[in-house]
């Protein structure tokens, strides 16, 4: 059972670039906007763990993807290989949202939309989820607090799900970067479970990067994607 289950049983592609999405009520941009920058990524990961679970049945993955700015707002998309033991093949992501500064924090405000190529006939896993999140630079650390929220959650059961995060990160060294996280899933179902990660980053160049990471969840008996493991991935920004 991993994450994409919770009802039944248990971050980027090239392909997006210039996606227009307005996902925030009366937040909208598209048409004569030009955008003030824009990123790529790409990376090679040993297995794609997100909240904690595999989401390729602890095999490799690979993924990439595209990131706009305008002004305040921004637009993106992702995309990943997936294996959830059936014939669903692909995950996109098409997200977008208003950063700002305020305070000293960095806010953002957004949303997600999560759909899935090749998905059985009535298993229903793509779902949208909106985001709050804000983050503050502390000495050389970097502190934050995000929370996702699902009306009608992955699966085929209509499920409402919260996902609330606190995350840490800080450069104890030129290239180095030390981070982790610990995160709450809520499911209305009632397939609720608590997640953690740590990790280190050595930006072997301006432009690539290699990420050393733990995961794990107090949730063993739901399968063997909510295990503990470690993973590697390789990452290059351009």
């Amino acid at each position: 059972m991993n994450r994409k289950s919770f009802k039944a049983t248990g971050r980027n592609d090239a392909l997006f670039a210039g996606a227009c999405i307005a996902i925030l009520a009366g937040v909208g941009f598209c048409g004569e906007a030009r955008a003030q920058d824009v990123t790529g990524n790409v990376a090679l990961t040993s297995d794609y763990v997100f909240r904690g679970v595999s989401q390729t049945s602890e095999n490799p993955a690979i993924s990439a993807g595209v990131d706009a700015t305008f002004g305040d707002f921004y637009a993106g998309g992702w995309a990943s290989n997936v294996d959830f033991g059936d014939d669903t093949d692909a995950e996109v992501d098409l997200y977008g949202g208003w950063r700002s500064e305020l305070s000293g924090w960095t806010v953002d405000l957004g949303g997600v939309a999560y759909l899935y190529t090749g998905q059985p006939d009535g298993a229903d896993y793509d779902y949208v989820e909106l985001k709050a999140a804000a983050s503050r630079a502390v000495g050389p650390a970097t502190l934050g607090v995000a929370a996702f929220w699902s009306p009608d959650f992955f699966g085929a059961s209509e499920d409402e799900a919260t996902y609330v995060e606190a995350n840490a990160a800080f450069t104890p060294a030129d290239r180095w970067t030390v981070s982790g996280a610990v995160g709450r899933q809520w499911v209305s179902s009632d397939l609720d479970y608590t997640t953690w990660n740590a990790g280190a980053a050595f930006a072997l160049t301006d432009h690539l990067a290699l990420d050393v990471r733990y995961h794990d969840t107090d949730q063993h008996d739901f399968g063997e994607a909510y295990g503990a493991r470690a993973v590697a991935s390789l990452k290059a920004a351009f």
